[in-house]
């Protein structure tokens, strides 16, 4: 399918800003120069939202606290947002988690997590299972279900996500119920054919990935679980999950092979293709229809999930937006 005119809208004003590539740049000039807030949209109201320091494995972690209309206990989401794990912060992906908590009537906790190059792998994934970990741990006080507690993200947040069902998993803690996966990172070989269809011009780039690679891993392993959950030696016991890819993205081949490696171990599992769009469509949900879309799709899969204990259906192969339509 042809790119979308939203899309080429957005990658056309950012090509017409002359800002350099990033794998050209430093991570300190990468976080200056990163913001989707303009295309975010208005912030949607919800009851209540609150920021929080919790005790991490290097110090303390903050994290927003998203809290919907209505009466507790909610349900539960615990976040993590994108950029590579260089690049992003709660500011990234406020409008999203406004968004999902208030349609799919659930706390989210958004975490913001230790960054690279600063904190190389695994810093990220142990401050992403702390903070699962501390709202299990706390549920009651925090008016959550602790049976109900899903886990999710973005692109490396979606890598994070996949990362702590698989270390609940391994380390026999509380699991989370669900896994929303939108647009995951889960392979650090870069060797898929969206690598090499989508390697440039549309965002997110395959020089790009190899930055955000080389400052999360530096000279370790990307074979880990842990970094490249594909590489996980058996992913039966996972929750179920909802994962969204992007036809135009580097990243779609390896979050639809994720989705057919946890259907295939006996996960349920729901996978949808957004054709016509981008890497990162969920940041721009101001401008973008099928971020919106996305976004409603991936609430009313935790709502059900939530509220009826519904699973998605395993996959054959992934759901296009355009087939359903």
């Amino acid at each position: 399918m042809a790119l979308d005119e939203q899309a080429r809208y957005i990658l056309d004003m950012i090509a017409s800003a002359g800002k350099p590539p990033l794998h050209t740049c430093t991570p300190e000039q990468a976080r200056q120069s990163f913001d989707f807030h303009p295309l975010a949209g208005q912030p949607e109201a919800v009851a209540r939202v609150e920021d929080a320091m919790i005790a991490g494995p290097a110090g303390d972690i903050r994290v927003r606290i998203y809290t919907p209309h209505g009466d507790g206990p909610f349900p539960a989401l615990v976040y993590f947002h994108g950029g590579g794990w260089v690049v992003g912060d709660l500011d990234t992906v406020d409008v999203p988690c406004r968004r999902i908590a208030s349609r799919a009537g659930c706390l989210v906790v958004s975490v913001d997590y230790r960054l690279a190059p600063e904190h190389r792998f695994p810093a990220a994934a142990d401050d992403a299972y702390v903070a699962f970990r501390w709202l299990a741990a706390n549920a009651r006080e925090q008016h959550t279900d602790p049976s109900r507690i899903a886990v999710g993200g973005d692109s490396a947040g979606g890598n994070l996500a996949a990362v702590v069902a698989l270390m609940a998993r391994d380390r026999g803690g509380p699991q989370p119920c669900f896994q929303l996966l939108l647009y995951p990172v889960t392979d650090g070989a870069q060797d898929t054919a969206s690598y090499q269809d989508n390697a440039d011009g549309y965002l997110l780039t395959r020089e790009s990935m190899t930055w955000f690679w080389n400052h999360y891993m530096g000279d370790a392993d990307r074979t880990h679980p842990y970094a490249s959950p594909m590489r996980a030696a058996d992913h039966r016991g996972l929750p179920p999950a909802f994962v969204v890819t992007a036809e135009f993205d580097p990243l779609r081949d390896e979050g639809e092979a994720y989705a057919h490696r946890l259907a295939a171990a006996g996960t349920p599992v729901e996978c949808r293709r957004y054709d016509g769009t981008i890497h990162g469509f969920c940041w721009m949900p101001g401008v973008l229809d099928k971020g919106r879309q996305a976004l409603d799709d991936a609430a009313a899969a935790l709502g059900a999930a939530f509220l009826n204990g519904v699973r998605p259906h395993g996959i054959a192969n992934p759901t296009t937006m355009d087939e359903e339509a």
